[in-house]
């Protein structure tokens, strides 16, 4: 009965997971190829625009290689070697921290476009959308730089087990990193984070506190055909709050799994390693189907497809 119950969870988890990964993987190509051809194709695309398209692109490459890794744990492990392991371990952890950049960034390019005239942001207005490619390009190569040790940590071993290795997956294992080196990284990499999601907070907080104010106003308005509107900026500025608040819960939620679960991994216990796998990457699952659904002119382009589809269906 223990056998059966635990080969139930195990099939239930692997099921849920790679559901969770289409869903991802779909979601995320969508919003990607919109905003891209939305950047190429109009005069004057939203600053945010391009933000997106990076979070989409980021979002796509990190469940992809989420599936190669979910894929040695629940199935074949003849496609493995020190290379691939390499590969995809490195891409994996690249893209979870681009991922805490864009997010960052785009609450805070969300909150410079609401900005009034009079704000101090105000100037940087304009600059935004030149720059983003530049900012793209320092945050890459910091981002390369840190994780470049796990290029000479990673090693295959899928016959081997031991206690000095931390788990990955089936056939692929962490080498344990000197004291002060383990430290010094792990250091960094939480500054940066705490840093990103204090400044996520600060840009949100601003966001805020400018909706307050023009909701205030609005009120004041005699015309309730005005008031009953909210502008694209204010739209688009609640929808970044609620991405950002789905962010953090989430990060906390991980926080909490990976602490409480770390001792299990060096056991390398594949359930409990796709449980945590599945809550940390929630975040690049359910972030395009959120901006997927309160992006009005990806819905009104999606159903008219849509509409044409059904007319060639129905003419022949």
């Amino acid at each position: 009965m223990k056998k059966n119950n635990k080969l139930y969870t195990f099939i239930a988890i692997r099921d849920t997971f790679f559901s969770e990964l289409g869903i991802g993987l779909l979601a995320n190509a969508l919003l990607l190829a919109f905003h891209v051809l939305t950047f190429l194709l109009e005069h004057r695309p939203k600053a945010t625009d391009l933000t997106i398209s990076h979070l989409a692109l980021i979002h796509l490459v990190m469940l992809l290689t989420l599936g190669f890794i979910a894929t040695d744990i629940f199935g074949s492990r003849d496609f493995w070697d020190d290379i691939k392991c390499k590969a995809v371990l490195y891409l994996y952890r690249l893209m979870r921290g681009l991922s805490i950049c864009t997010t960052c960034l785009l609450s805070v390019l969300q909150a410079i476009t609401l900005s009034p005239r009079s704000s101090c942001l105000a100037k940087f207005k304009h600059k935004c959308s030149h720059r983003n490619p530049c900012v793209f390009f320092i945050l890459w190569v910091f981002y390369v730089s840190i994780n470049i040790h796990l290029l000479i940590s990673t090693i295959a071993t899928p016959n081997l087990t031991s206690d000095s290795l931390m788990f990955v997956s089936e056939s692929c294992s962490l080498l344990p990193l000197s004291y002060i080196l383990g430290h010094i990284i792990s250091t960094l990499v939480t500054f940066c984070d705490f840093s990103l999601i204090g400044l996520m907070a600060l840009s949100s907080g601003y966001m805020v506190i400018l909706l307050f104010r023009h909701k205030r106003q609005v009120q004041h308005l005699h015309s309730t055909h005005l008031s009953s509107k909210a502008s694209p900026e204010n739209r688009a500025s609640r929808t970044i709050l609620l991405l950002m608040g789905f962010f953090v819960i989430m990060y906390i939620l991980d926080c909490i799994v990976s602490s409480y679960s770390s001792g299990i991994l060096w056991n390398s216990d594949p359930v409990l390693y796709c449980v945590q796998m599945f809550v940390s990457n929630g975040y690049a699952t359910i972030s395009p189907l959120l901006l997927i659904s309160t992006e009005k002119r990806m819905i009104k382009f999606l159903t008219s497809m849509l509409g044409k589809n059904r007319k060639c269906l129905t003419s022949q």
